[in-house]
């Protein structure tokens, strides 16, 4: 049985001084996973996250979050949320701990061991009742997802969260939303720059350009037997193998690449060794997220 999705988007727009910034989006997003959002610049993502934390007004349509309407019912809507937009803002000269009890206060049902808890899962334990003055920028950001997630929402937003970040800090970072999508059901929502880090931390992703969608794609779906995929061939004779596969294949300097099934492959195999071109070797070509980008934007440039 499907579940329910998350968040809904329906016929989303939102229109500025008779300029579409976001136009008719329509989106589901199912719960449970790392959803990325993608698209060039000015192509509406931040838009669309302001509009679905209530920062924005939505010009037309509407977006539900667990049900809820975010224009008619929107204190319901924004409680199963937590968001960090641009960057997490908390009190400089108090302690992680100390922000994170002041902020418990203005949700109703955080405990003190909610608060522990929520600490132990983002890894700050050993540097919770130091000032956040002393914090580095990646530690900062941790304390900001902990303070996001403090009342179990089911929907965490997060806006360029990678921003600034060093290598070691967006590991961490990634390893810590795969593991609340795992342990806490939380559904991550997550636009960011870095092309290859949303190739590893995202579930799936949705391209946008130009305020529309134009794409969303699965990252995790592992391809069926009749699922096509594109396949290499290395030979010693590309264009007999080419004209073998009688114009199904393309020859790249002796490396016929064709599009098949998981069962066409032993197929095609044994034809060409039957038909003298000797195989050396067989590989499937994986696009990567940038490539699958760049293609369907044409070449746009990312925020």
């Amino acid at each position: 049985m499907q579940q329910e999705p998350v968040v809904r988007l329906q016929g989303v727009s939102k229109i500025i001084s008779s300029r579409s910034l976001v136009s008719d989006l329509t989106l589901d997003i199912s719960p449970g996973q790392v959803f990325g959002f993608l698209g060039p610049n000015g192509a509406g993502k931040t838009t669309t996250i302001r509009m679905m934390v209530g920062l924005m007004s939505i010009s037309k349509g509407d977006i539900f979050i667990s049900g809820h309407s975010v224009k008619n019912e929107f204190e319901k809507a924004i409680s199963q949320v937590g968001a960090i937009v641009e960057n997490p803002e908390m009190y400089k000269f108090l302690t992680g701990y100390q922000n994170l009890v002041h902020f418990a206060r203005m949700s109703p049902g955080v405990t003190k061991e909610r608060i522990a808890e929520t600490i132990e899962r983002v890894g700050l334990a050993a540097r919770i009742h130091d000032k956040v003055k002393t914090y580095s920028l990646g530690m900062r950001q941790r304390l900001g997802v902990a303070q996001a997630i403090l009342h179990r929402p089911k929907l965490l937003v997060l806006d360029e969260p990678t921003n600034g970040l060093d290598p070691q800090g967006i590991r961490e970072l990634r390893d810590y939303l795969r593991l609340l999508t795992r342990e806490e059901g939380i559904t991550v929502f997550v636009s960011s720059h870095l092309l290859s880090e949303m190739e590893l931390m995202c579930d799936t992703v949705a391209i946008i350009q130009n305020g529309k969608l134009i794409d969303v794609r699965n990252l995790r779906d592992e391809q069926g037997s009749d699922a096509l995929m594109e396949v290499a061939f290395e030979v010693n004779d590309g264009e007999r193998a080419v004209q073998l596969m009688e114009g199904e294949a393309v020859n790249q300097g002796n490396v016929i690449v064709m599009s098949l099934s998981r069962e066409q492959i032993p197929e095609v195999n044994a034809k060409l060794v039957r038909e003298g071109v000797q195989v050396y070797g067989i590989r499937t070509v994986t696009r990567t997220l940038e490539d699958q980008f760049l293609q369907v934007t044409g070449g746009g440039g990312i925020e």
